[in-house]
């Protein structure tokens, strides 16, 4: 019935997908001391783990089709050397998300296709994420010039 595959990619592309959101937010929190984008951030965060949730699939099962030692990608990793401020942090882990919050999108609609329509309306609640974090960025580098 399930396809290990598509559980496995469910697995890796949540927790991309969440490892990106914590990351956003605490950079939203820490870096730049915004308390509103920090809190949608993390509610975001959350309707990502209600959407897997809600999956016809128990958690257990997607866990247990996880294959680190066999994963062919493991060991495919950039190392950016490049010098970056939080902003940067903070809009390539927004990316990571919309990419991974996509890839489960697609791969729902094959599971539980009355499902992929959560994971879509989340991807674009992060795009307005990086629109509103994005404003925000811009407008403090306006004061410090």
């Amino acid at each position: 019935m399930w396809q290990k595959a598509f559980l496995r990619i469910i697995d890796a592309n949540f927790n991309r997908a969440k490892e990106a959101l914590r990351v956003a937010e605490d950079i939203l929190r820490f870096a730049f001391n915004s308390k509103p984008l920090s809190a949608r951030c993390k509610a975001l965060r959350h309707r990502l783990t209600q959407n897997l949730a809600s999956l016809p699939v128990p958690y257990a099962k997607i866990i247990g089709s996880r294959e680190i030692r066999s994963d062919v990608g493991r060991e495919n990793f950039v190392n950016d050397k490049k010098k970056t401020v939080p902003a940067d942090i903070l809009i390539r882990n927004v990316k990571r998300a919309e990419e991974a919050i996509r890839v489960l999108e697609e791969v729902t609609r094959v599971l539980a296709p009355e499902k992929a329509e959560d994971f879509e309306r989340l991807r674009f609640s992060v795009y307005d994420l990086e629109k509103q974090a994005f404003k925000k960025f811009q407008a403090l580098r306006g004061h410090r010039s």
